[in-house]
């Protein structure tokens, strides 16, 4: 089984008027912090948030009347699952997705909401998808594999034609990496409409499956990751071949330049973007020289996000930051000091978030109280004002959360 870049040609008519053209615009905030020119292709905004309506849509539309009126089966925790049954009940064709057992609620109600049979299996996706393999035959459904199938690849492919479209000044591509479908079909596309551009792949480097198959590695994986729409741990056949002509380099982006980049993406894009489509960025930040002076199209792949790891995100970035830190004081324990403690904070411009005061269970003098108290500050030449605010009217502070720690007496 072969793609080429006529298929994904033939692709992009078959997508015409049936998925979101997403933009690919240029960030100049972006650019001026990584030292390149920065080009972000949206695909966070297809309306089920992610590239996989394109493969979808592609390789359900290929289907001829029996496997339709059949019906198809994926295996998919996410993305792929809400692509396949979002653009099933478009088409008229019954689906079916399995599921691991621990699936997020959310994820199940999202994939029921587009009509799918939901089968939750498996304490994985490597168990979800042999329980799908021993599911189809059984019940006559075509199988839709998430990544390895050379329609699916076709039509993620297109998202790369319609980046050197707009952007044809692009001299680089940088695409994350689970199993390779997305990548895979972009390289092909990309290599012959601009020969002599860059492509490379960016995996999450508790994952990195597919650097290690190329390799001749063995595929070592495993941890917590945000980026668990490509923690694949069973690249692609079809896919590691292309990857294998295609692509330069595969990047390893850790867990820290994730979060960054998902809050960077927040803050200064107004994009809200989950971890594997923060990943192709966060290489970029975290390989300035890597990628200095080049026009870089990078390729924001998805946007669901669990809010409660968006939060946390949010969260721990002010805190590295600088902007939320939590100080403790030593104070007199007598009328009136709480206050002046919280007046000096203010008056040097700390927003107090949280107070707690201690006098009984921290080993504290009796007649002295400690407060934990979190302040939101500017940044970290804020918080040594607010320090230096405290030392001078005899409160000794010491600063709990920041990179470096600070105590000031």
């Amino acid at each position: 089984m072969t793609v080429t870049a006529q298929d994904i040609r033939e692709a992009a008519r078959l997508l015409d008027g049936q998925i979101v053209r997403t933009p690919t615009l240029h960030s100049r905030t972006l650019s001026e912090i990584a030292g390149c020119g920065i080009w972000l292709k949206f695909e966070n905004l297809q309306y089920t948030a992610s590239f996989k309506d394109r493969g979808a849509y592609v390789k359900l539309a290929s289907l001829d009347a029996a496997a339709r009126k059949a019906g198809v089966i994926a295996a998919s925790a996410g993305n792929h699952a809400q692509g396949v049954a979002y653009h099933a009940r478009r088409l008229g064709i019954p689906a079916t997705i399995v599921m691991p057992a621990q699936t997020p609620f959310n994820k199940v109600r999202q994939t029921e909401h587009f009509g799918a049979r939901i089968v939750l299996h498996g304490a994985d996706l490597a168990e979800s998808y042999d329980h799908a393999l021993e599911i189809a035959p059984r019940e006559g459904l075509t199988v839709v594999h998430p990544y390895d199938d050379p329609k699916i690849i076709a039509g993620q492919g297109t998202a790369a034609l319609e980046m050197l479209e707009d952007a044809p000044d692009l001299d680089t591509l940088i695409v994350p990496i689970g199993g390779g479908g997305l990548i895979g079909g972009m390289a092909l596309i990309a290599s012959e409409m601009k020969p002599g551009i860059e492509i490379l792949g960016a995996e999450a480097a508790l994952y990195p499956a597919m650097k290690q198959c190329l390799a001749g590695a063995e595929i070592r994986t495993g941890g917590t990751t945000i980026a668990e729409g490509i923690a694949v741990k069973r690249p692609g056949e079809i896919t590691r071949e292309i990857v294998r002509r295609h692509v330069s380099e595969i990047l390893l982006v850790d867990e820290p330049a994730l979060e960054g980049a998902v809050l960077m993406l927040l803050e200064i894009e107004k994009s809200v973007v989950e971890g594997a489509g923060a990943a192709a960025l966060a290489a970029v930040l975290q390989n300035r020289d890597r990628f200095a002076g080049r026009t870089v199209g990078v390729v924001v792949s998805g946007g669901n996000i669990d809010s409660r790891v968006l939060s946390a995100i949010l969260m721990r970035g002010l805190v590295r930051d600088g902007r939320l830190v939590r100080l403790r004081i030593d104070i007199q324990d007598q009328p009136g000091v709480l206050g002046s403690v919280a007046r000096l904070i203010g008056e040097a411009g700390g927003n107090i978030v949280e107070v707690y005061h201690q006098r009984l269970f921290h080993n504290v003098p009796l007649k002295q109280a400690e407060l934990d108290i979190v302040v939101e500050t500017r940044d970290a030449d804020h918080v040594d004002a607010i320090l230096k605010s405290l030392c001078e009217a005899g409160h000794p502070a010491t600063m709990l959360s920041s990179a470096t720690g600070a105590k000031v007496d």
